[in-house]
């Protein structure tokens, strides 16, 4: 395509305009092409590519046997791939801040369902008797049963992540749900849970705001987020252009997102939780991580470093001695997002008193740029037990080509990435594994969709 623009330009200069439009005609057939793979998340197959192809190959010989003088034919192209360099940069710039943009924003239809809940929760004295009476239930303390936790304020994702696992429990009687909100979601998240069964497993739902402990002066994180100079790293309105977009994603203010460092205190009475992310979906029973060998390890993870890209270099800065005097830059990484946690042996090894110490450490972010996984690999260095890679495979959020076998023998898939499967954008390839485990049936979501 940019060999046939290059002679469109010359073909114009030399007034063969029957040539020119022959060779734009092309370009725009080619451009067709790509857009409608974009469009639907997949490749150009051979068979379609071919035809245009030849066909341009051969208007571009035509070009080429018109004997354009060749000084003014590399001039001409030398200067257009620059000009195309430079919007290809542009374009690239734009694409990456509109995709972050809409992987922040709430979809229309699940802002209207959590409208509806909200208005059911307010007006239904009911329902919120039964939820204070619920906070007494025995079975939210019992080490006999299977303890899962999330923290999220998208009440459909989180549906999909309980109902999803309790669908493929054995004994879905006795899983128990430990969900943590935000106060503008709770009681659209308590009305969600408390209106709609859930095959009999406990459904428990806190407001992260009653977490009176969780302050400034206890947490660096609460500290650091209420820093000026870290509102106007986010918000302000003069941005360094050359920090990437995600890394300035205002979900990083969150507390919801760092509430994983806090679990034992969040539970103190209990002994063994599975950590959810609220983009992930569970096709298999996750019941037998309770019984894994951690061997001492406070945490059971999937490594990701069959990549060379998520080893510790990749995530933190080596230059800086505190750094580099006491990590392995080629440790492997692993992934947050389905996580067994010993919390006896968390609370043994101070694991949220570690993640305090590099949390201070990098008040000026120089360490690490933002997230939660590069102070989740310091916090639990050296005491992070590998999983065998079924129990969680990742990147269908933003990879394409992950193969079927590895997702269907997949315990847990993880939408991690932009393309979120509640998203427009998402992959359409992989957004029926989501929407199963979505009740279509309900008449809020029925409404919210139509509207």
């Amino acid at each position: 395509m940019t060999l046939a623009k290059a002679y469109v330009i010359i073909a114009k200069e030399h007034n063969n305009l029957q040539l020119a439009w022959e060779l734009s005609k092309k370009i725009r057939s080619c451009q067709l092409l790509l857009s409608k793979a974009a469009m639907r998340g997949e490749p150009i197959t051979l068979d379609e590519a071919e035809p245009i192809i030849s066909s341009l190959s051969s208007l571009i010989f035509t070009a080429q046997d018109a004997h354009y003088d060749i000084a003014t034919t590399i001039m001409t192209m030398k200067s257009h791939i620059q000009a195309l360099e430079e919007r290809a940069n542009a374009a690239t710039v734009q694409s990456t801040l509109f995709g972050q943009l809409v992987a922040e924003s709430l979809p229309k239809n699940l802002h209207c369902l959590k409208t509806k809940l909200a208005v059911d929760w307010t007006k239904s004295m009911p329902l919120q008797d039964l939820a204070t009476e619920s906070r007494n239930s025995p079975r939210l303390v019992d080490n006999n049963l299977y303890h899962f936790c999330i923290f999220s304020d998208n009440v459909l994702a989180t549906s999909v992540v309980v109902n999803s696992t309790i669908s493929n429990a054995d004994h879905p009687k006795q899983i128990v749900f430990h969900i943590v909100t935000n106060g503008i979601t709770y009681g659209a998240m308590q009305a969600w849970f408390l209106k709609n069964d859930f095959k009999g497993s406990t459904i428990e739902v806190q407001n992260i705001e009653e977490f009176s402990w969780l302050n400034a002066s206890y947490s660096p994180v609460v500290k650091q987020l209420l820093d000026a100079e870290s509102q106007a790293f986010y918000f302000g309105e003069y941005q360094d252009l050359r920090i990437e977009p995600k890394m300035r994603n205002p979900k990083y203010l969150s507390l919801l997102n760092h509430l994983r460092f806090y679990i034992p205190e969040i539970y103190p009475q209990l002994e063994k939780i599975v950590f959810l992310d609220d983009d992930v979906v569970v096709q298999k029973d996750l019941t037998p991580l309770f019984s894994l060998d951690l061997h001492g390890n406070v945490n059971g993870a999937v490594e990701t470093c069959l990549e060379a890209f998520h080893r510790y270099y990749k995530y933190l800065n080596f230059s800086n001695p505190i750094i580099s005097s006491k990590f392995d830059p080629q440790a492997c990484g692993w992934a947050f997002g389905m996580n067994a946690f010993d919390l006896i042996a968390w609370r043994k090894a101070d694991v949220t008193a570690r993640y305090h110490y590099w949390q201070e450490q990098n008040a000026d972010r120089t360490l690490w740029k933002l997230g939660t996984l590069p102070p989740a690999l310091l916090a639990f260095y050296g005491l992070t037990e590998p999983l065998d890679r079924r129990w969680h495979v990742l990147g269908l959020g933003y990879d394409t080509n992950i193969d079927n076998r590895l997702i269907e023998s997949a315990a847990v898939i993880h939408f991690n990435g932009n393309m979120k499967p509640w998203l427009k954008l998402a992959i359409s390839r992989y957004k029926p594994i989501w929407e199963r485990y979505v009740n279509h049936s309900h008449p809020y979501i029925q409404d919210c969709a139509a509207s």
